[in-house]
């Protein structure tokens, strides 16, 4: 497994390997650290469809607001570059800050995702952090030049906009939605999850099981989004529900779902933490 911190080598080794081996497909699993088995999967698949597989680990400051502790998310750099060499993971890319933004901020290069899908939801209270997000996931398709970049499912808003936004600019590449990765009772896989108490995982339980009785209403033929969520919230009544929406690709409310275009998103605080959850149809 080789490492690379610096964008230039980079750069370098992507020419190399493109000009060397025109046939190769080369994926991208972007990452911010710290990673856990969520991630692994990423990998997995990438490592399973593609010719090169590589790992960018880099915690992207322009997606972190004003109330938002840049300096204090987890790094673990050791326990990461671990992982990646026991999947099998041809290339890390681990840059500085100053690598991936060599220019003053007034001189940057800014983007504005969709208003429609970035000031909603999780964005909402998180105004620009999609625009920050945009911003680094486009430097690294640059840099990387892939053939497919791979993105969970749990982070559903954020992989949507993406995907609007590799529609939008004509961007060479697929984008690979991959599943959310659950524990054996069905919890989402979170770094959060262990600032939960034994007490709190058993609530938090709760939410997976509020998305099982959903879609056990679907398979009946109830497809009233009104009555879908009453389901979902009886489920998860004397929780703290910040939202439960059923909305459409673009993230518009919508009254009934459809097939293949439907997401039923959920948030909920336990013990306050922030667990998100979601369920595609």
């Amino acid at each position: 497994m080789q490492i690379f911190t610096t964008t230039q080598d980079l750069r370098t080794f992507i020419c190399q390997f493109k000009s060397q081996n025109p046939q190769k497909t080369i994926g991208l699993v972007p990452t911010m650290g710290a990673l856990h088995k969520g991630h692994l999967s990423l990998i997995e698949a990438s490592l399973t469809v593609c010719d090169c597989t590589i790992v960018s680990i880099f915690v992207n400051p322009t997606q972190f607001g004003e109330n938002e502790d840049f300096n204090q998310y987890p790094r673990k750099k050791e326990a990461d570059l671990h992982i990646c060499a026991k999947a099998g993971v041809e290339i890390v890319f681990m840059p500085e800050v100053s690598q991936m933004y060599p220019l003053d901020s007034t001189l940057q290069t800014t983007f504005n995702a969709p208003a429609a899908m970035a000031n909603v939801l999780e964005g909402k209270t998180r105004q620009g952090h999609f625009n920050g997000v945009l911003q680094v996931v486009l430097k690294l398709f640059n840099l990387v030049r892939p053939d497919k970049a791979f993105f969970g499912r749990k982070d559903a808003q954020q992989l949507l906009i993406i995907q609007k936004m590799v529609q939008d600019l004509f961007l060479p590449l697929e984008i690979v939605p991959c599943p959310i990765v659950r524990n054996e009772e069905g919890l989402a896989l979170s770094s959060r999850n262990a600032y939960l108490s034994p007490s709190g995982i058993t609530q938090a339980l709760r939410i997976s099981a509020s998305l099982n009785a959903v879609t056990k209403a679907i398979m009946r033929g109830i497809k009233d989004s009104y009555e879908l969520k009453r389901i979902a919230l009886e489920v998860l009544e004397g929780l703290e529900v910040e939202y439960l929406v059923i909305v459409n690709h673009e993230l518009q409310n919508i009254e009934q779902i459809q097939k293949n275009s439907t997401l039923i998103l959920v948030v909920v605080r336990i013990e306050g933490i922030r667990l998100l959850d979601n369920l595609w149809f």
